[in-house]
């Protein structure tokens, strides 16, 4: 199951559990939204132990680097110590402020409802 020989980006992505199918994984080098190295990679492209990959999945890119080369699915322990990831710390979100919002059709604020909503707006 795994080995040091090299193998598709495709095939190690599905294994490695980034995927959830091997064709999702396909479809994701022919977008371009996987590097090997810093290039482009094409599916049959192949990763040998060192390289990096960088991988665009729910919007973020993950930066992974191949410890052990995978042809098939593994359990996701097996699966973690055949990659390095070096993703940074997503930033800290930001606290949003509160802002007031009524449910539209409800007619006009009320004389306390008034006077909650200026006590939240700060006046």
């Amino acid at each position: 199951m795994s080995s040091d020989s090299p193998v598709r980006v495709d095939a190690w992505l599905w294994a490695v559990r980034r995927f959830k199918t091997r064709s999702a994984a396909t479809a994701a080098c022919r977008a371009g939204h996987v590097r090997v190295n810093g290039e482009r990679a094409k599916a049959a492209q192949l990763v040998r132990p060192g390289d990096e990959v960088r991988v665009r999945v729910d919007g973020f890119d993950r930066m992974l680097v191949v410890r052990r080369t995978l042809v098939k699915r593994v359990s996701a322990a097996l699966a973690a110590t055949a990659l390095e990831d070096r993703t940074p710390a997503p930033p800290p979100r930001e606290s949003v402020p509160v802002v007031p919002v009524r449910d539209r059709g409800a007619g006009r604020p009320t004389k306390r409802e008034r006077r909650d909503l200026e006590r939240l707006r700060g006046r």
